[in-house]
């Protein structure tokens, strides 16, 4: 091969492997809420909503869309939060939506955010004793 085609070709390979990688996950905010979880905003009094993991969720009104969110399951994981070390790295859980935030229960630990995570979820990616994380989540 010529010098001036191995540098182009080595040109566009490391373009290539520096461009950003794409994700099509999105980033929000997440509290916490503790029991009673029941009734639910999706499923009433229904206890077999709950996934037996414990690892559920409320939908904040960025992603209620009007009740379509009940049932939807999302990979969530701590990106960042106002104190140091509060989010577990590396680690993602898939959560179920089984209730409407503005509508809990239980009151979340702080109002407004885009999902509001069980204590079991939240404390599976967090630091249990924060009030609000960022969070960067995607539907599956």
């Amino acid at each position: 091969m010529p010098p001036t085609t191995l540098h182009f070709f080595s040109s566009f390979f490391l373009l290539f492997i520096t461009l950003p990688h794409h994700s099509n996950a999105d980033v929000g905010t997440s509290s916490r809420y503790s029991p009673p979880y029941l009734p639910s905003g999706c499923y009433g009094t229904e206890a077999t909503q709950f996934p037996s993991s414990n690892l559920f969720a409320a939908a904040g009104d960025g992603i209620w869309d009007n009740g379509a969110a009940c049932g939807r399951q999302y990979l969530v994981r701590c990106i960042s939060a106002e104190e140091p070390r509060t989010c577990i790295p590396d680690l993602s859980i898939q959560i179920k939506i089984v209730d409407y935030a503005a509508s809990l229960v239980s009151p979340p630990s702080t109002a407004g955010t885009t999902m509001v995570l069980s204590d079991k979820a939240f404390g599976t990616i967090a630091n249990a004793s924060a009030t609000v994380i960022n969070i960067e989540f995607q539907q599956v």
